[in-house]
């Protein structure tokens, strides 16, 4: 019974009437054109068909929709993906008769909702409809929407993350530029659809390798990896390091650290065609010409085969001789730069304990920074009184405090914030995410991911201590929601707590990287502190448009991808 609520639901979506569009403005069944497997028409079927099938007896083509699947699992290179079409209308028929078998008030919403949509006059209150369809699907985004209750809600969440401090670090960061060692990851393609190999400012042996790797299928995709042979001044490596430069040269300048100082900026390589693996130092290497002197930073590059070295040469004898584990293959994939973005985020984490023990003993933290993101320095020092690196002194960072829920938590992390390049003019406190209008788009009418970021930048990142309800001695703000860049973790607590991301994480590898730990407890729980004023401009838009645009599609299946993968890895930890 409840499945049968659910398809009419479904259908509300994606069909009003038969031949007609539904509250998403999409219409399923123009789409469904089994006849029709030119090109990408045989994907657009089969993701047609599944929607059909999930209709379920609403539609009066659920059972053709679901003979498709099956038969396209029987064609040459289509099993896998009509297994995870057909696999996933089980899982989600199976969810729904189990939540509604236990849940009163979803039972009730659904019902209220295909009550309400069955009357055609209903249909034109679209405001009506989405809190509606909200109050089964997405049942947050109700009160979120609300413009009125908007300060309420950010008030709720602020209350939520507050930190009753009963420790500060009693040794913070002392020296951020040798304490400190700062790490980014450079995701690497193919170049460009708009670029030709022999036009490229390459060495030739490079040129007739990228020939053969361009006929490589595809295994990684990133949100904006930087293509080969892309032009100096879109390049995010040449940018990012430029901007690093010459931040530490504010700070000498400033007299916070020495004039001889040389800061390290570590460099992770991930590619994603495997061809690529081989050429990534010499690639990145040419793309170092585009820098030019660097005055203040020291630059390390880690490839894979760096960091296969790094296993077959330190760790598995270490291991081996230690802990009598010999498994080496093993360490190799759980180590490394390339792959999904989980590996590498962990590599450049973890690889701050054995720079600490094998090479200075001096760092005690690692923070991560985007390419694409620099520190505005007169900016901070203007509205926040100090710079980049005097942030990072912050007694907080290592703080020991209690929840809100009163339990004791280890403020070892630390996240600050970001601000776009259009709205720094204004001030650094502008949030990067903004609330989103009324338009959605259809997936977004089941959940609206915009809704909740915007306001928890708003409740978290936005927060500042100034002596009121949160003045940064007492009391502060623990981070929920970090970005993969502007984020840092202590030495000390690595080697406590060790968090991860999993391999297999390809989005958000920045919240996955605590989950492991979360509940934790190594005489308290491992959190993240939030610095006000750590700010970062966020200047992607302004210079990689064309890596970004052609990344577009290969984002939003990750963006998919990650709702089902966060769904079951997060289902393994007792308590979430």
């Amino acid at each position: 019974m409840i499945k049968e609520i659910f398809g009419r639901a479904i259908q509300a979506f994606v069909e009003s009437a038969y031949g007609s569009p539904g509250l998403t403005g999409v219409c399923i069944s123009r789409q469904f054109q089994p006849g029709e497997e030119r090109g990408s028409e045989t994907w657009r079927n089969l993701n047609a068909a599944f929607l059909v099938a999930l209709c379920g007896r609403s539609h009066p083509r659920s059972v053709e929709g679901e003979k498709f699947i099956k038969e396209l699992g029987n064609r040459p290179g289509w099993k896998e993906a009509a297994r995870f079409y057909d696999t996933a209308l089980h899982i989600i028929r199976d969810e729904v008769e189990e939540v509604g078998g236990r849940g009163q008030s979803f039972r009730d919403n659904l019902k209220a909702f295909t009550r309400w949509i069955s009357n055609p006059r209903n249909l034109s209150d679209r405001r009506s409809a989405v809190e509606r369809a909200w109050k089964v699907f997405f049942p947050e985004g109700v009160s979120l929407a609300d413009n009125d209750n908007r300060e309420a809600q950010i008030g709720i969440v602020r209350k939520r993350r507050a930190i009753d401090i009963t420790r500060l670090n009693p040794s913070p960061i002392k020296d951020p530029a040798r304490e400190i060692l700062f790490a980014s990851n450079v995701l690497l393609t193919v170049p460009g659809n708009s670029s030709r190999l022999s036009s490229l400012n390459l060495p030739e042996q490079l040129k007739t390798a990228l020939d053969e790797i361009e006929k490589e299928p595809q295994l990684y995709w990133y949100d904006h990896p930087i293509p080969v042979g892309i032009r100096t001044e879109k390049n995010e490596l040449v940018y990012g390091l430029k901007g690093f430069d010459s931040c530490v040269g504010f700070e000498k300048s400033r007299g916070t650290i020495p004039e001889e100082a040389r800061v390290a900026r570590l460099l992770s390589v991930s590619v994603t065609h495997e061809g690529l693996q081989n050429l990534a130092r010499p690639l990145v290497m040419e793309m170092f010409r585009g820098v030019g002197r660097l005055r203040h930073i020291d630059v390390y590059v880690w490839t894979e085969s760096e960091t296969r070295k790094l296993v077959y040469e330190i760790l598995a004898p270490a291991s081996r001789h230690f802990l009598d584990f010999s498994e080496g293959a093993l360490l190799e994939k759980i180590i490394g730069v390339n792959g999904e973005y989980g590996r590498h985020y962990s590599f450049l984490r973890a690889i701050a304990t054995f720079w600490h023990l094998l090479f200075d003993p001096s760092v005690k933290a690692t923070f991560k920074i985007d390419l694409d993101q620099v520190f505005p320095q007169e900016e901070l020092v203007r509205e926040t009184g100090v710079s980049a690196l005097e942030h990072f002194k912050t007694p907080l960072w290592g703080a020991e405090g209690v929840d809100s829920n009163g339990r004791k938590v280890e403020l070892g992390m630390i996240a600050g914030a970001v601000v776009n390049k259009e709205d720094i003019g204004s001030s650094l406190f502008i949030p990067d995410v903004k609330y989103p209008g009324e338009h959605l788009e259809a997936d977004e009418w089941i959940f609206f991911s915009r809704l909740p970021q915007a306001v928890s930048t708003e409740a978290e990142m936005m927060t500042r201590y100034r002596g009121n309800e949160f003045d940064g001695i007492k009391r502060c703000i623990q981070r929920v929601h970090v970005t993969g860049g502007t984020c840092g973790i202590l030495v000390k607590i690595l080697r406590k707590y060790r968090p991860f991301t999993p391999t297999f994480i390809g989005r958000a590898e920045d919240q996955a990287y605590l989950v492991g730990v979360l509940f934790h407890n190594s005489g308290g729980f491992l959190r993240y502190v939030h610095k006000d004023g750590l700010i970062m401009r966020h200047d992607k838009e302004a210079f990689a448009r064309e890596a970004i645009e052609a990344a577009k599609t290969g984002k939003l299946v990750g963006d998919l991808v990650r709702l089902v993968l966060f769904t079951y890895y997060a289902g393994h930890y007792p308590g979430l």
